[in-house]
């Protein structure tokens, strides 16, 4: 809390406040423990696998039963948070966190790494979508664009350092140091959330009652949807069993939830009545269907290098540095003009920027030079980084502070499954365009191919662009000021 009597110094009106600064400080200690652990174990599953003495499609558990708790968790984040208050769900998806972590590290066998990695996930899916709300509701609709900016930074890191410290902890250690490797976050990330965040207790009068149905509904549907497109690689397509199952069943119960939420209205696990709300129904939608293009392209690249290139893993991750500093960088920049001329133009530009990048993949051969690469992929890097600013700030415009739990949940669940949707289409794509090659120029023609059609996904999201707003809201929330909902000064 502020100090009786010291002055406070107001911010001005296009500046980020101190108070939030801190408190985006305080979240991101702990985020980075999430965003690490996942860019770690992109590159440790051939490792893993070896270790513990089992197959490859059992280890690729170890990141999908990650994945599906991280997904079937964030429906109900909006819910946790108005039951138990913003501080104590972060410090409680915290320790989960680092439960997880330590019982993965003392894993006796793959089983046992699989299960405890379902611990992990829980926690990290109530983080993801805690933290941009308790940040968006915090700021009061001000600056969102900066706000992103502030939030998106272990999202810009991981991919440039976590997969450099999987490569070394591998390299010299034992696989259990990727999930130690975490807890210091946790631990740090912690204590300065029982410091720092602002006491949020909810009064026993206005805690909401679950919606179990919806629950049951959402939670498994979105899991099973996301199951079926990470099994789309290596079968025979949506018509194998492996495949059409759970997406026909995750559809139905999708579509089972929609009816069911539009009888609850606002008593629904998720009030899918905001995407009545443009910006946030455009944001999603483009979440959706820039995963082909964004994330997709992302598990591309690194399988060229190590395929075609024999590059090893710390090698690959070494050689995408460029482009994760070019996501650094352009964040910035991104979110003070959409604060000033709106999400829209920004994310049309870089998306243009983005798809530029990519077109000289779809014409990679075997021995291209690596530093005309690095240099594309620097340019690729600052279309990424302004692209998610665009996107996902776009979705908070306008809303009011009850409303931003469902919206980050929701912007959230779709980026969730638009990037599981792009990274199984272009698996699919580079399986059949590489089946019957052995060499390294075929190897990168058929690699070719995918990033054509990488490009090609990008492209189509550009017009959708225009959907989103083209000025930033001007009449931002007012921030709560009463004693459940006070920003601490610390």
């Amino acid at each position: 809390m502020a100090a009786v009597g010291n002055p406070v110094t107001p911010s001005p009106p296009d500046a980020v406040d101190p108070v939030v600064r801190r408190l985006v400080f305080t979240l991101i200690v702990g985020a980075l423990a999430v965003i690490f652990d996942t860019t770690i174990m992109s590159v440790a599953i051939d490792s893993l696998a070896g270790q513990l003495h089992t197959s490859l499609a059992t280890v690729q558990w170890v990141t999908t039963a990650y994945l599906l708790a991280l997904s079937a968790t964030m429906p109900a984040v909006g819910w946790a948070q108005a039951a138990l208050g913003g501080k104590r769900l972060w410090i409680l998806a915290l320790a989960l966190f680092f439960a997880g972590s330590m019982l993965c590290a003392a894993a006796w066998n793959a089983p046992a790494l699989i299960a405890f990695r379902v611990v992990q996930g829980i926690g990290g899916g109530i983080m993801m979508v805690l933290m941009a709300t308790l940040v968006v509701q915090a700021a009061g609709g001000r600056n969102i664009g900066k706000v992103m900016a502030l939030i998106t930074v272990p999202t810009a890191l991981g991919p440039v350092i976590g997969p450099v410290i999987g490569g070394v902890i591998l390299h010299f250690g034992d696989w259990r140091w990727i999930f130690l490797f975490n807890i210091p976050f946790c631990l740090v990330g912690g204590w300065m959330a029982w410091r720092n965040l602002p006491a949020d207790r909810p009064s026993a009068k206005t805690r909401p009652r679950l919606d179990t149905v919806g629950m049951l509904l959402l939670a498994p549907g979105i899991a099973a949807v996301i199951y079926g497109l990470t099994q789309l690689g290596g079968t025979d397509g949506i018509t194998s069993t492996k495949v059409g199952l759970p997406l026909a069943a995750g559809v139905a119960l999708l579509a089972g939830y929609t009816a069911w939420a539009l009888r609850r209205g606002a008593d629904a696990l998720l009030d899918i009545r905001l995407l009545r709300h443009r910006p946030l129904t455009s944001s999603t939608v483009l979440l959706l269907l820039a995963g082909a293009a964004l994330y997709g392209a992302m598990l591309l690249m690194p399988l060229y290098w190590q395929q075609v290139r024999g590059e090893t893993a710390l090698g690959a991750a070494l050689l995408l540095i460029p482009q994760g500093v070019g996501t650094l960088l352009s964040r910035s920049l991104a979110g003070k003009i959409m604060d000033r001329i709106g999400a829209r133009p920004v994310a049309v530009i870089a998306f243009a920027v983005t798809f530029a990048a990519t077109v000289p993949f779809g014409f990679v051969t075997a021995t291209t030079s690596n530093a005309t690469l690095m240099a594309v992929l620097f340019v690729r890097g600052l279309g990424l980084g302004a692209a998610m600013i665009a996107l996902m700030g776009g979705a908070f415009v306008g809303l009011t502070r009850d409303e931003i739990p469902a919206a980050s949940s929701i912007s959230r669940v779709a980026q969730q499954v638009g990037g599981s949707t792009g990274t199984a289409v272009l698996v699919v794509i580079l399986q059949r365009a590489v089946a019957d090659t052995h060499t390294p120029a075929t190897l990168a023609t058929g690699f070719g191919d995918a990033f054509r059609w990488a490009a090609a996904f990008n492209a189509a999201a550009i017009p959708l662009c225009l959907l989103l707003p083209n000025r930033a809201d001007t009449e931002p929330q007012p921030q709560d000021t009463s004693s459940d909902g006070q920003l601490a000064e610390v």
